[in-house]
């Protein structure tokens, strides 16, 4: 299968791997990691200090995922030493092809780049710093330089994490996003980096996405997750993912985050807990965020237990943020039709298909994945449309 911009996208790669010509200006963006020089770290980190410079830097282990992943130490000479830069910063790159090709068809450059230009100095809750935030339209390279969190705080995880006091806490800050830009009539305008959900969506579909959810949710250690009445109905999930993302798209519009699942967020060493990973930052309703959040950061029982107080907790959060005034029973049958395009980001990491590539560790993949068919039985979300 060749994608529409597969074959630009190849030979601007094949170029730029081929030169790999250093990055020293701040309009530079690295061919690979390999690629980065002081001169280009000191104009991206040092540029608020007059007379810091980046000496030397080292560059971490690869971290590959969705992204292409490293830390890189940084040493300065006395006047970055005396300003107290940090001594690492962590970056996200499209240098892989594999990566570059998916993640240029989906939208998620444009997501996570135009999310730090433009959106973050919005966001007044904990969110990731970015020192440089750049991509190429027609290549679409790009790199992302972070704060480094190591040493402030630690991301959630499955093993250690997750309650309905911390989804409380989630709940807040995502009715802090949601609510000051719900149906804010320049948000089009003002947010224009941001696709839509349905644009983000369908740029999945570009690279093979409804085979992946469905070799995903086919896969012999993901079937015996699925609860049997979800199973023997599975030829119904495409066609209702597809009816989620249309009334979607007729609900009233704010900024979404997108992929709220529990290791998204990270708690510092001070108690501030935080959100990162704004790859699939759009302009959506609010119903999908939190119907993914609330069902990815619970046990089953545990979201069985606690969803309606949850669900309560949010809507006057939203209230009080600025949003609509939501009824219960309105907002549960918004996250019941919502719910079925977070299935589908987490069948589709279980088996990848060539067009993607290993965006999650298998045992992740799994145990996400149940939780969210769960959640799409428990609330009868195929009969929803």
């Amino acid at each position: 299968m060749t994608l529409p911009l597969e074959p630009q996208i190849r030979g601007l790669f094949a170029k730029e791997q081929a030169e790999a010509r250093p990055a020293v200006t701040a309009a530079d963006i690295p061919a690979n990691y390999e690629c980065i020089t002081d001169e280009w770290l000191t104009r991206i980190v040092c540029r608020d200090v007059p007379g810091a410079q980046v000496v030397a830097h080292e560059l971490d282990e690869p971290d590959e995922g969705t992204n292409n992943r490293r830390r890189i130490e940084l040493e300065y000479n006395a006047a970055g030493q005396q300003a107290g830069l940090p001594a690492s910063v962590f970056c996200k790159a499209t240098s892989g092809l594999r990566n570059r090709l998916m993640l240029a068809h989906s939208g998620a450059i444009r997501c996570e780049v135009g999310f730090y230009k433009h959106v973050r100095p919005h966001v007044d809750f904990e969110v990731p710093f970015a020192f440089h935030a750049d991509y190429d339209p027609r290549s679409f390279n790009s790199i992302i330089v972070l704060e480094d969190l190591r040493g402030k705080g630690r991301f959630l995880d499955l093993e250690r994490d997750g309650s309905p006091e911390l989804m409380r806490e989630q709940l807040s800050l995502l009715a802090k996003l949601h609510g000051r830009w719900a149906g804010a009539p320049d948000l089009a305008e003002r947010f224009a980096a941001l696709p839509t959900w349905e644009e983000r969506f369908r740029g999945l579909m570009i690279v093979n996405l409804e085979r992946a959810c469905r070799e995903g949710l086919e896969h012999a250690h993901a079937r015996a997750l699925v609860p049997p009445r979800l199973w023997d109905n599975r030829d119904r999930i495409w066609p209702a993912t597809l009816a989620s993302l249309e009334t979607q798209a007729r609900l009233p519009r704010g900024l979404g985050h997108g992929d709220v699942h529990l290791h998204n967020w990270y708690r510092l060493e001070d108690g501030t807990l935080g959100l990162g990973d704004w790859g699939v930052a759009h302009r959506g309703h609010w119903g999908r965020d939190l119907a993914y959040c609330l069902v990815a950061g619970l046990s089953v029982d545990e979201r069985r237990a606690s969803q309606d107080e949850l669900l309560a907790h949010y809507l006057a959060e939203l209230k009080r943020q600025g949003g609509q005034d939501i009824s219960l029973e309105d907002a549960k049958a918004i996250c019941r039709q919502a719910i079925m395009t977070a299935l589908a980001f987490w069948t589709m990491t279980v088996a990848p298909v060539p067009e993607m590539p290993d965006m999650q560790p298998p045992k992740t993949a799994l145990a996400f994945t149940a939780r969210l068919a769960a959640a799409v039985d428990d609330w009868e979300s195929l009969d929803a449309f």
